[in-house]
């Protein structure tokens, strides 16, 4: 028997499916993906974060001191309130040394002697570092204390001599003999950029600050 040739009549033809096509430009695009929030630092990570900036700014000071003739060492361990021990012995006397031409008898007691010949022995200075980034309202913050308990405590004459502030984005440094600042637990910091003159101008790369005889005598 021979088998019909065309298409069965009893069966219902489906129309031919076309492929499908890429989007027209003329339709609307994709809404655009949202952007990732950012993950937040755990507590370990923040202080991971400041202590290694403040290893850096230490580094910083240590080799901007070391430009500028001082001796450098390092106190051993944390438990200090300064960070970098200055030594001014191989820099020129600023003022004319009066003690070389004193004639001391040999009956003065020694308190005496060590009185008269103080201001020819180098006074070693003790600097506190601390660096920002914080900029609000035209000024840079940065925090000139310690922490006791959770309680802001600012610097004693007794702790430190000198405050130096790092300003990182525009590398410049700030040098506050401690008497200038005593009692302030933070300090704003004029920029480069402005034209606005401010109270902490002066102390803007003030190295000459730390020139000065016994260190402390200018306050």
């Amino acid at each position: 028997m021979r088998r019909r040739k065309g298409p069965s009549p009893g069966r219902n033809q489906r129309p031919a499916r076309s492929l499908p096509t890429r989007a027209s430009s003329s339709k609307i695009p994709d809404a655009p993906t949202p952007p990732e929030t950012p993950r937040l630092q755990t507590p370990y990570e923040r202080e991971q974060t400041t202590k290694r900036r403040g290893e850096i700014s230490e580094l910083a000071f240590a080799l901007a001191a070391a430009r500028q003739g001082f001796g450098i060492s390092r106190p051993y361990g944390d438990s200090e309130r300064y960070d970098i021990i200055l030594d001014p012995s191989h820099l020129p006397s600023v003022i004319p040394n009066q003690a070389e031409s004193l004639v001391i008898p040999n009956r003065a007691k020694s308190p005496v002697r060590n009185l008269l010949f103080a201001s020819t022995r180098p006074r070693l200075i003790r600097v506190q570092v601390k660096a920002t980034t914080q900029f609000l309202c035209g000024l840079y913050r940065v925090n000139a204390h310690r922490r006791i308990n959770g309680r802001a405590v600012p610097y004693k004459l007794s702790e430190i001599d000198f405050f130096a502030a790092y300003v990182i984005p525009e590398d410049s440094w700030y040098i506050f003999p401690l008497p200038h600042i005593l009692g302030l637990t933070s300090l704003s910091l004029n920029s480069k950029r402005s034209r606005k003159s401010h109270e902490s101008d002066p102390y803007r790369e003030a190295w000459h600050l730390l020139y000065q005889p016994d260190g402390l005598e200018f306050a």
